[in-house]
């Protein structure tokens, strides 16, 4: 992934050499949450922090009922915490808990799984995403208006998923047993770990324009406190995503393919907006392609339904696909295979009623 973006990223410098301009257009404040989250998400696995969480979910004895716990999870804290956040806290666990069942080959559709009810339940809370935050800072309605036009797709995408898990654990009879990998406790600077934390959700659920004091915050203190942990934090996904929106800011300036954008997207907001965002993804999407829209309800309703198609549609699928292959290096194409059939799947479903839902008037 990050040989591609960087290929991308080049070619686009290429084609529109950078201007003045090009540093301030790439979205460092979502880089630098996702900087803090990686860190601190880094601290949590270090001091067992989610250990309470991990003796909870032992309490399962189905597939069936695990998978729904811990798909829901991701699906209501996303809307809240925004998903890229809800599938770093909750993949490994899944991970974790699947492997210590001795259920493996349940911990690719169940994180496939988890992936859509991040996209999909994060839809419904203007800052749920990154692309809801930055179109509801520009559509002028309500938090209300935008909650009720997306409660719709909202409520369909639970159902879909409760029912996906029911599909897809139908012929598991038996009941889980876990043997714990590690029972290890807490540790002893989880409360230094919780409290960055409580820094970080309060700086994305409040949109402060101070974030960056913040990232300084959580650097100096981690490099003083625990400077291993430093080391650890996914600086590849991290280059990743700047990759990404160097090409996207690069190839957006470029006037001939402004021109091109503008006869294009007015009035076709909800298919443009997905064919897009898998080539540059949902959140530079969204940047690129508001100057041109008409009709806000396809845009946004196309760029949250832009993740079910591809691995590059939402930047949120990339984190989970990062975090997957950590664990299992050179696994990487079982998990586009899986990803790409299940996301499909629910994608054939959901993309007519959100083509239809888009000319509801977003005001």
């Amino acid at each position: 992934m990050l040989s591609l973006s960087l290929v991308a990223a080049v070619a686009a410098l290429i084609i529109n050499p950078p201007g003045p301009g090009i540093v301030s257009a790439i979205d460092w404040h979502t880089l630098g949450t996702l900087f803090m989250m990686l860190t601190v998400l880094e601290g949590f696995k270090k001091e067992s922090v989610l250990s309470p969480l991990v003796r909870l979910t032992t309490r399962f004895r189905s597939v069936r009922s695990l998978s729904l716990f811990l798909v829901f999870c991701v699906f209501f804290t996303s809307m809240f915490v925004t998903n890229d956040v809800s599938l770093i806290i909750f993949v490994p666990l899944t991970i974790s808990q699947f492997r210590m069942a001795g259920k493996e080959k349940y911990i690719l559709p169940v994180i496939s799984l988890e992936n859509i009810a991040a996209v999909r339940g994060s839809l419904l809370m203007p800052f749920g995403s990154p692309q809801n935050l930055f179109l509801f800072g520009r559509f002028d309605v309500s938090a209300w208006t935008f909650m009720l036009h997306m409660a719709p797709l909202c409520i369909m995408s639970a159902i879909l998923l409760v029912i996906f898990i029911f599909v897809l654990t139908a012929k598991e009879k038996e009941s889980l047993v876990f043997v714990s990998e590690n029972q290890a406790e807490s540790g002893p600077k989880r409360w230094f770990y919780l409290g960055l934390f409580i820094l970080v959700l309060l700086v994305i659920v409040s949109r402060t324009t101070l974030w960056m004091y913040a990232v300084a915050v959580v650097f100096i203190a981690v490099l003083v406190f625990d400077r291993e942990v430093i080391k650890r934090t996914d600086y590849v996904l991290l280059a990743t995503f700047l990759c990404f929106f160097v090409f996207s800011s690069s190839i957006s300036s470029h006037p001939a393919v402004a021109g091109f954008l503008g006869k294009l997207v007015a009035g076709n907001e909800y298919w443009c907006s997905i064919g897009i965002s898998q080539i540059i993804s949902n959140v530079p999407a969204a940047i690129v392609l508001y100057p041109f829209t008409v009709n806000n309800a396809g845009l946004i309703y196309g760029l949250d339904t832009a993740g079910l198609v591809s691995l590059i549609g939402s930047l949120a699928s990339v984190i989970n696909y990062r975090i997957y292959v950590r664990e299992y290096p050179g696994r990487g194409k079982d998990f586009i295979k899986t990803f790409t059939l299940v996301s499909w799947a629910f994608f054939a479903v959901v993309a007519v009623p959100g083509y239809l839902l888009s000319n509801w008037p977003f005001v």
